[in-house]
């Protein structure tokens, strides 16, 4: 649990965060190393000194350096586990289920794991989501449109093959799909993670929640013309709040057109773990606040009330959980304080 400065206890969830092998035991041919190397040059660039890593701890998480990092250390109440599976570049998936519901058999209170599927697997692609929800009971999907699937280099959710896993899923009462939307990663295409096909899938399925990871960076104008038009389109903050540090003029100016366009209900928190850990986002986020002539300029504001809903609430409203009796839920067990 984060407490303010003044002692308020703000319930967070941490919408983006993932429990990867990308260790070069792993590394099916030189894209594994590309993949991780890309990850952790963003990890350095934006994380601060303080914060940064050895890139052999980086390479590869443990359950055990989860926990610390997320709810011990990082003050997370609540994460969610995204799948991503990249099996053309390594031998076990970079980040499948399988080995995300390791961290689910130990913190289960505390995670929601999602699940992936590719459209492009066809038949397989619906017995998967048919064996995940039944299995693993997720309530919602990472769905990465530039991976790699044999001579494929990625697709989009307007495909009609999409829209047959869509279709499945809602009646399922699968509603959630989480899509990286955002900066490209070595050797994924950069045009493979085109926002623009979200605004037919959003159009077509008004019943299902589309999280645009990374906001459509560096496409925001993109995004956000989307996503006022379509009310089951959100914004999900990772990659764009390590900016809080570097180039705090810059995301002032993220905040500030986001704000504009989708409003503050519609914005959920994510530190993207472990590429950044959460608790150094949390407290610098509380901190901020948008320069004053950006803020005027487009008529915003970010107050507490709105931090406190891009921090947890949105998250929470998504997922269906119930804030006030998870609280008194996860009171009963709270977390081990990591030792140094």
């Amino acid at each position: 649990m984060f407490k303010t400065p003044e002692g308020k206890e703000i319930f967070v969830i941490d919408g983006h965060t993932h429990f990867w092998d990308g260790s070069p035991e792993n590394h099916r041919n030189v894209h594994g190393k590309q993949f991780i190397d890309c990850f952790y040059g963003y990890h350095m660039a934006l994380s601060p000194p303080e914060q940064q890593w050895d890139k052999a701890r980086f390479e590869k998480m443990t359950a055990e350096a989860y926990y610390n990092d997320v709810f011990a250390e990082g003050m997370v109440d609540m994460a969610i586990v995204q799948s991503t599976n990249l099996r053309d570049f390594y031998h076990k998936g970079f980040n499948p289920i399988e080995r995300n519901w390791e961290l689910k058999a130990k913190h289960g209170d505390r995670l929601i794991v999602n699940g992936g599927f590719d459209p492009r697997d066809g038949e397989k692609a619906l017995e998967d989501i048919h064996h995940q929800v039944e299995e693993y009971g997720v309530k919602g999907f990472k769905l990465y449109t530039a991976e790699w699937n044999g001579d494929s280099k990625g697709y989009k959710v307007s495909d009609p093959a999409a829209y047959r896993c869509f279709e499945l899923c809602e009646k399922l009462g699968v509603k959630n799909f989480h899509l990286h939307k955002g900066p490209t990663i070595i050797p994924l295409s950069l045009d493979a993670f085109d926002v623009r096909d979200v605004d037919h899938a959003a159009t077509d399925f008004p019943n299902l929640n589309f999280v645009v990871e990374h906001c459509g960076l560096p496409r925001l104008d993109d995004f956000c013309w989307i996503a006022v038009q379509e009310a089951n389109v959100f914004g999900g903050l990772a990659v764009a709040l390590p900016f809080i540090h570097g180039r705090p003029r810059y995301f002032g100016e993220v905040m500030a057109e986001l704000l504009f366009w989708l409003g503050p209900d519609r914005l959920t928190f994510g530190s993207d773990y472990a590429i950044w850990t959460p608790r150094w986002l949390v407290e610098k986020f509380w901190a901020y606040q948008i320069p004053e002539d950006i803020a005027q300029e487009r008529g915003v504001q970010l107050t507490d009330e709105i931090k406190e809903k891009i921090l947890g609430l949105n998250a929470a409203r998504l997922y269906g959980i119930d804030v006030d009796a998870k609280k008194r839920e996860l009171a009963s067990d709270p977390v081990a304080i990591a030792a140094e």
